[in-house]
């Protein structure tokens, strides 16, 4: 195992990832605490982003997921964790303005939500692979399952990129639309959203750079062997 690539591929992506997550939690937890002075929750936030894009197909829904917060469009549910659902603070507008946007994104055929969407089997059956694979490549020597790692990678990380704008894209609906329906106020309101959202915003840079790191490992390492 060369360990220089290793701590630069693997080690540095993963505690950006770690920072990255902390980001939000803290941010979460600062401006969870902050009531926005429209008193909305952020389910009647969500419901009202929906309604005001005309789109009366969608279910809020509350799960017990503590920022587990996501838009399901295969069944058309909007899903929001409890402290998001019933808490009119300036995170849980944001969170679920953000999920909304996801929701018009679908509405309005936005191409890579779509894009997105069409690749979550095969990222899905990648990942499930990529245990044996890594087992078998670097336990038992088995360099074709490292080119078929390559592969799966590689598919993780276009997912991973074709993500990046479909949440960029939904958090820069969720900041117009909170402030052009009044549910923030301009300054330290929409502030506060936006720094959730930014927070947000890079534990899916992380999760790209984390792919690519992993790709690009495993790519050398299978090189190495040939």
């Amino acid at each position: 195992m060369n360990w220089g690539n290793y701590l630069l591929l693997i080690g540095v992506p993963m505690l950006l990832g770690l920072w990255a997550q902390a980001r939000v939690k803290g941010a979460f937890g600062k401006y969870s605490q902050i009531r926005a002075s429209s008193n909305i929750t952020g389910a009647e936030a969500a419901r009202e982003v929906l309604a005001a894009a005309q789109i009366n197909d969608v279910e809020v829904v509350e799960i017990n997921d503590m920022l587990g917060d996501h838009y399901d469009p295969t069944h058309k549910r909007l899903c929001l964790s409890s402290d998001v659902y019933h808490t009119p603070s300036l995170a849980a507008l944001g969170i679920a303005a953000h999920e909304a946007g996801h929701a018009i994104q679908h509405a309005r055929a936005y191409g890579p939500l779509h894009a997105r969407m069409a690749l979550v089997p095969v990222t899905m059956f990648a990942s499930q692979l990529l245990p044996f694979i890594m087992m078998g490549g670097f336990f038992f020597h088995f360099t074709g399952l490292l080119k078929l790692g390559v592969v799966c990678y590689l598919a993780l990380a276009v997912f991973q990129l074709i993500t990046l704008p479909v949440e960029f894209d939904a958090s820069r609906r969720a900041k117009l639309v909170l402030e052009e329906m009044r549910m923030v106020q301009p300054g330290e309101e929409a502030l506060g959203v936006s720094r959730v959202l930014n927070a947000a915003a890079l534990t899916y840079v992380a999760a790209f750079i984390a792919a690519l790191g992993n790709l690009l490992y495993l790519f050398l390492a299978a090189r190495d062997r040939e």
